[in-house]
């Protein structure tokens, strides 16, 4: 930890984000106290250049770009722990972290998860052959994060005895949202290695800290 420990983060986006999220398990993990102040990317008080959430202020700085966010909040105030030092490890981390950003969440939030929520908060009914285009191709990435989690090298073992990786960070709040719809439980209920690993990460405190209002009714 650093001489700052305890330093406020001011975060900035709207509350159901899965960004927001991540930004505020990253505080967590480094034992940082974190307000979110709802500000949709829209909002004409949003700073972010190119219209997107969140934004973050701490030390001093306005931060951007979720990746930088939570790397400088864990080399800054987690002293790395959640990165692994070992530099091949640390590639795997990175992938799966570009993997979740790349192509995971445009998938899971468009195809399905976004139409359910909508749905569920606002009475929108969703278009039954947007999602059904959606699933053969969400059944396949979660057969394919299935996979790699038999392998040697998938995203929970990179850090060895060090534990929970900024992988983990960023692909919990992405598929915890697809679990929280009707299709997406299915399809992760069918996946073993996958449904152990959201039950391990969900009893975490950070994960615990950071439960969206829709885990909590």
């Amino acid at each position: 930890m650093s001489e700052t420990d305890g330093a406020a983060v001011r975060i900035f986006g709207t509350v159901t984000s899965t960004y927001t999220r991540i930004i505020q398990i990253t505080c967590e993990e480094a034992g940082l106290s974190h307000e979110t102040i709802a500000t949709s990317a829209q909002s004409p008080h949003n700073r972010h250049p190119f219209g997107k959430v969140p934004v973050v202020e701490v030390d001093g700085l306005e931060l951007i770009e979720s990746v930088a966010i939570t790397q400088y909040l864990d080399n800054r105030h987690g002293g790395g722990a959640l990165q692994p030092s070992d530099p091949a490890k640390r590639a795997v981390m990175d992938k799966w972290v570009s993997v979740a950003n790349t192509y995971l969440f445009p998938l899971f939030e468009h195809g399905l998860v976004m139409p359910w929520l909508m749905q569920r908060m606002a009475g929108i009914e969703p278009d039954p052959e947007k999602i059904n285009n959606a699933l053969p191709n969400i059944s396949r990435a979660l057969g394919f994060l299935e996979m790699e989690l038999q392998k040697d090298g998938a995203w929970t073992v990179v850090a060895g005895d060090a534990g929970v990786t900024l992988a983990d960070v960023f692909l919990y709040p992405i598929v915890r949202s697809l679990q929280l719809t009707p299709q997406g439980e299915v399809g992760i209920g069918q996946c073993d290695h996958l449904s152990a690993w959201l039950a391990t990460l969900k009893n975490r405190a950070s994960i615990t800290a950071t439960l969206w209002e829709i885990e909590q009714g």
